[in-house]
């Protein structure tokens, strides 16, 4: 009798092709999945919670496989560590209830996106977007809090993909000021390819006076892409959180410091 497994997984994206496998392409699906099939001494299929593209950083991602004998938990982290390379780390093993599903059963993922305004940090260059103009909070927050609800997104992902519904439910969105970091906290039922990074450059649009945010709203209604703003790199965002039944309520909403 097989048993099914939950890994919490963290990644460094820069030195990754996204999350999916692809030939001649280093992934993290590839590197996780030879890893697993090395200590566990049998092929393994991978379940994510979360189809990361490329540069896209994780702390929260969830990864479910089903295997033929149930492991010690801790070796079986140990062992993983031995092998796996720097930049990819698997930080918790459970045994998950029969039939979970990563993917399936996920009720919600949620991304931070960090952007730093004024001066450039060249400590955090490779995990922050640098806005060397002023934002404000107003506009910011005005903008973030439109994006809440069920709407369609088809202006924020690109026009050439394999989707085919293109709406989706954001339960929060909003901006929190932590030290001089503005950090846009989404979380959504799912999220369409370059979702949260469209939303971000189209939001700074926003908060830096160029677009209403009128405007913004009007894009929620299937815009076409070429409407919305411009795809913020991939470097400053992390998938942080992915929300399953029984782990309770999203989190609150955030409140942007007045000045910031």
């Amino acid at each position: 009798m097989s048993t099914t497994l939950r890994l919490l997984v963290e990644y460094d994206g820069a030195g990754f092709a996204g999350w999916a496998a692809q030939p001649g392409q280093r992934t993290c699906e590839e590197v996780l999945a030879a890893a697993l099939a090395t200590v566990l001494r049998e092929p393994v299929s991978l379940r994510v919670a979360g189809r990361t593209d490329a540069g896209v950083h994780a702390t929260g991602q969830v990864v479910s496989l089903r295997v033929t004998r149930p492991p010690d938990e801790r070796r079986l982290l140990r062992a993983l560590a031995g092998v796996l390379p720097a930049d990819l780390a698997v930080r918790e093993v459970a045994v998950a209830a029969d039939g979970f599903d990563a993917r399936g059963d996920a009720l919600s993922r949620a991304y931070e996106y960090r952007v730093l305004a004024g001066a450039p940090s060249p400590l955090r260059r490779d995990r922050v977007l640098h806005h060397p103009g002023r934002l404000d909070p107003a506009l910011l927050e005005a903008g973030a809090a439109l994006v809440v609800g069920r709407h369609d997104f088809t202006a924020f992902t690109p026009t050439d993909t394999q989707h085919v519904f293109f709406d989706r439910t954001v339960i929060r969105c909003a901006w929190e000021a932590r030290g001089d970091e503005l950090v846009l906290c989404v979380e959504a039922d799912a999220f369409l390819r370059h979702m949260v990074r469209v939303l971000v450059g189209t939001l700074l649009m926003v908060g830096r006076g160029r677009w209403s945010p009128e405007r913004l709203a009007a894009l929620l209604e299937g815009a076409p892409r070429s409407a919305a703003g411009p795809t913020a790199p991939p470097h400053p965002l992390t998938l942080v959180a992915v929300r399953y039944p029984g782990d309770g309520p999203p989190a609150g909403p955030a409140i942007l410091a007045a000045g910031t």
